[in-house]
């Protein structure tokens, strides 16, 4: 039997939620998510939705406090409105940082967002790229983890690159990295940071050739971009002929935007899982990846290669 579907959205990337709505054809239901005169945040959604299949898309980007407390109040109201299912869409998961313990008497932030989450109501989540894919694993309630390197891969195979090497910034993303060249018949290489010895600088080693080639650095976040440009600077100093960048989510906090705008990178690609409100990027051209036909007729191939199974 099919339920009504619903979809709604908070403020933090309404224009994704409009663009999921014209993708499959429903218009984004009408909910008012607004503040209090004290600053706390008042929601009320303006129609039915009793039985209905309810996604709320909100993902948790900054200000990360209020957009997560808008998610549970949002989820709290459709709850007690009676829909039959709601549907967390986070394209990006907040406080993903603290997966785990890395030293005594610190929290996990991110089991502490899906334990709220559960308790505000949520029935199942859909999230983009988990910072730590481990973080599917702290729900209770079904999760669909899907990625973003379908697309990805689909418009790095449209560029004109010449000889092209995929770049892995750090020793943590080898595997999205080795996935990605795979699937591009592209080589691959790989930043490796390291002190030298106590006090001494951070040292970066490249393990893998890049002279004269066309080389992509692929990351699923680019947060003060000081990894990125540590990675850039290393391709340009190897003789790398042109240097791209992919990241999923294009957090671009503090100094990244000028980080940016002053290096050799030549494209910088994201996708439209963060929104850009508040950040312009006069500096910098940028190409978006549209997420829309992530999971098309090829999706779950895509996904599993992506993660290095394919």
């Amino acid at each position: 039997m099919a339920y009504e579907l619903k979809l709604f959205s908070g403020n933090a990337n309404r224009a994704l939620a409009e663009e999921i709505a014209q993708y499959l054809r429903v218009p984004v239901s009408d909910a008012e998510v607004t503040r209090f005169s004290d600053g706390e945040i008042y929601v009320q959604v303006n129609e039915n939705v009793r039985g209905a299949d309810v996604f709320l898309v909100q993902p948790t980007c900054p200000p990360v406090n209020d957009t997560l407390m808008e998610l549970l109040i949002m989820v709290d109201a459709m709850r007690r409105a009676s829909a039959r299912r709601i549907t967390a869409v986070l394209p990006y998961y907040g406080y993903a940082r603290q997966d785990r313990k890395v030293q005594p008497r610190v929290p996990i932030s991110a089991k502490l967002v899906a334990d709220l989450l559960e308790a505000a109501g949520i029935d199942r989540l859909l999230a983009l790229d988990l910072h730590a894919g481990q973080i599917q694993g702290f729900f209770s309630v079904p999760v669909d983890h899907l990625f973003a390197a379908p697309v990805i891969i689909d418009y790095l195979g449209k560029k004109d690159l010449r000889d092209p090497v995929i770049v892995s910034p750090d020793a943590g993303g080898v595997e999205r990295a080795r996935a990605i060249a795979k699937r591009l018949n592209a080589s691959l290489a790989i930043i490796d940071k390291r002190r030298e010895g106590p006090g001494s600088a951070m040292a970066m080693h490249l393990i893998g050739d890049v002279r004269g080639k066309d080389a992509v650095v692929i990351d699923d976040m680019i947060d003060t971009a000081g990894t990125l440009i540590q990675a850039v600077t290393a391709l340009e100093r190897e003789g790398a002929r042109r240097i791209l960048a992919c990241g999923v989510h294009a957090v671009l906090s503090g100094p990244a935007v000028d980080r940016i705008g002053t290096s050799p990178l030549e494209e910088i690609v994201v996708t439209n899982s963060y929104s850009r409100r508040r950040i312009g990027f006069d500096a910098v051209r940028v190409s978006r990846a549209r997420l829309e036909g992530a999971d098309d007729g090829n999706g779950r191939a895509d996904d599993q290669a992506a993660r290095g199974h394919g």
